[in-house]
């Protein structure tokens, strides 16, 4: 332990990793969050957390990794000289920080090591950051010996690579999982899902199969208007992605193409049957049966409908068949913590601060109030849900939320 380092809080440390790790504009996949003992307004008794150091923290969720809660988890394709060699793969590491700075008794930083080994037991790669000044040579045998990277934090923010850590290969628990999801093209984001209905989605593949300018095709149809919403839905769900040309349909983009073509002949013939469906609003699977089980099975490929199909299924096994917005949050959230906040809860300190006790807790008074939750999920994601058949109840805007009576219930329970 050294006591040589007295100027950097442990909230000040892990704010200068985490821009130093996951740097706004990183270029592909990456979603972070730190634990909620950072969204309190004190670290330490009269040592109150700067705000704005609070704001670079979030959003901040209380999520287990290995035997504990690390300080910052992520997802995220780290620059070259963080790791000890290149990572293979096609996902993104997940990557655990213990962070160490000023207390009275000096600086802890074989304690932070020794956190960090840990989260080694599920995350790919795990970091300490401290004061450079405390950092020992010490330590950083201790930590190349363990395999835990050492990132040493200047006063002014500089922060420096003293050890690069190896990537490592391990399980992937739910808790993680959450993690990968929001880091993925999948992930809840404030503009994942923008439209309310499936055949928004599935009308875009179509439109940029088809020959002429998707955006006219989906117009002059009169599939939607809002294309760029259209687009990025379709992608959420899987159906395009952007590829080295631009967009590309993805294997169940094409899906949607042979579909099309075996019932109409062509996806211009399909196109025009969207058209007959313009601004009804009788649930889709009911009005287009082919079409409606079709948007079950893409929707299905979204990583959160199945978990929202399982438990909801438990809790009306449960006795729970109508299951408000409320009892829904308050179950996942004793079996998939992380994923529950992930999903449902907004990603801004004020709203995870409101929700979320210091030890990752609810507060289920502020469950309360809609305007805590995210709209692509309770609005969009549900709406999308009850057009194809799976959720008895649509969506409904966060302003216009009551989260004690917006009821979950699957349609057709088994």
């Amino acid at each position: 332990m050294s006591s040589a380092a007295r100027s950097l809080s442990e909230p000040q440390v892990l704010a200068h990793a985490k821009r130093r790790l996951f740097p706004d504009g990183l270029e592909g996949a990456s979603y972070a969050v730190a634990d909620t003992q950072f969204s309190q307004d004190e670290w330490l008794p009269g040592r109150p957390i700067d705000p704005d150091v609070r704001e670079l923290l979030a959003p901040f969720n209380h999520v287990r990794i290995g035997g504990g809660y690390p300080d910052l988890v992520g997802v995220g394709t780290l620059e070259s000289d963080l790791l000890a060699v290149d990572r293979l793969g096609e996902e993104p590491p997940l990557i655990a920080i213990e962070a160490k700075g000023e207390t009275a008794d000096g600086v802890d930083t074989q304690l932070g090591i020794v956190q960090a080994y840990d989260r080694l037991h599920e995350a790919n790669a795990a970091y300490v950051a401290a004061p450079a000044t405390a950092v020992t040579t010490t330590d950083r045998t201790l930590a190349r010996e363990l395999n835990v990277g050492v990132l040493g934090v200047d006063p002014s923010g500089e922060v420096t690579v003293l050890e690069a850590p190896r990537v490592v290969g391990n399980r992937t628990t739910t808790e993680a999982t959450a993690l990968r999801f929001q880091a993925s093209a999948q992930g809840v984001a404030d503009a994942s899902f923008g439209l309310n209905h499936p055949k928004n989605y599935l009308g875009y593949p179509l439109a940029h199969y088809a020959e002429g300018d998707a955006a006219t095709l989906l117009s002059e149809y009169k599939v939607v208007n809002a294309v760029e919403d259209a687009k990025r839905g379709a992608r959420f769900l899987g159906l395009i992605a952007d590829g080295p040309r631009g967009v590309e349909l993805t294997s169940l983009g094409e899906e949607v193409i042979r579909f099309a073509i075996a019932r109409r002949g062509s996806a211009e013939a399909a196109l025009a049957e969207f058209e007959e469906w313009y601004r009804s609003r009788k649930r889709f699977v009911d009005l287009a049966p082919a079409w409606g089980n079709l948007a079950r099975r893409v929707v299905f490929e979204y990583e959160a409908t199945a978990l929202l199909v399982r438990e909801l299924q438990t809790l009306h096994d449960d006795g729970v068949p109508e299951p408000s917005l409320v009892d829904l949050i308050e179950y996942l959230h004793q079996l998939h913590p992380s994923f529950a906040v992930e999903l449902f809860v907004r990603g801004d300190e004020a709203v995870r601060r409101r929700v979320l006790t210091e030890d990752g807790e609810l507060r289920s008074a502020a469950l309360e109030d809609g305007a805590v939750y995210h709209s692509p999920t309770v609005f969009q994601l549900k709406a999308v849900l009850y057009h194809t058949g799976i959720v008895t109840d649509r969506g409904a805007e966060p302003h216009r939320l009551d989260p004690t009576e917006d009821v979950w219930a699957l349609r057709n329970p088994v």
